[in-house]
């Protein structure tokens, strides 16, 4: 199921885990996406951002997310409770295939795939209270191979089924909670598959769609 960036899954970031400015807010790495991206469907009337590309060895783009709601800064005492965010993480729907290069061999992506990079975004945000940059670090390691183990078994009692909409369409999720916040993951009928993550928001009166012009998205 591994994309074949997963150490590279994460926008750059800057210290405390924060995204810096030149991760997000530009539309050409999305541009170059040979399929279509998803988002929030247009009952959701709260802002929409971009956030970051992700892209295969061969320079393919493989997944990219858009944000909707507040900008998330990484969770503490003072942001936990006032934040309420989504992000749509929207994954191609690749075979395994060889490099452009002919050297190698891309996994398949899935969507376990959009689970693992949904959670791992979750994680990106969430800083537990009392922990200082260098345990950070440790448990930040911790929790996404347990992300990854997760995402790897979505049969699992970790994870439950919901119906949500996309393209008016309704589609099986498995979704799970966790103290910091929640994360799902599915298939559209486009092809693609389709992660999300949130804190703030019910994930339980979602819908997503087609976004048709991608660059209104960008600031």
């Amino acid at each position: 199921m591994e994309t074949t960036s997963r150490v590279g899954a994460q926008a750059p970031a800057a210290e405390g885990g924060q995204q810096l400015p030149s991760a997000r807010r530009t539309v050409d790495g999305y541009l170059l996406a040979p399929f279509p991206w998803y988002g929030l469907d247009e009952a959701f009337t709260g802002p929409r951002w971009l956030m970051q590309v992700g892209m295969a060895a061969d320079g393919a783009v493989e997944h990219g997310s858009i944000g909707h709601g507040d900008e998330p800064s990484v969770r503490n005492e003072g942001t936990e409770d006032k934040e309420k965010f989504a992000v749509v993480v929207t994954v191609a729907g690749n075979p395994a295939r060889r490099t452009a290069d002919g050297t190698g061999l891309l996994e398949a992506t899935s969507v376990s795939s959009a689970a693992w990079l949904a959670g791992v975004g979750l994680l990106s945000f969430t800083w537990p209270g009392q922990m200082d940059h260098t345990l950070r670090d440790d448990w930040l390691d911790q929790q996404t191979e347990t992300a990854w183990v997760l995402a790897d078994d979505l049969a699992g009692d970790d994870w439950s089924t919901l119906s949500l909409p996309v393209d008016g369409v309704p589609t099986p999720f498995h979704y799970r909670e966790s103290e910091f916040g929640w994360v799902l993951a599915g298939s559209t009928q486009e092809g693609v598959h389709v992660g999300a993550y949130g804190r703030g928001m019910s994930a339980y009166g979602l819908g997503f769609a087609m976004i048709k012009d991608i660059t209104t998205y960008a600031a």
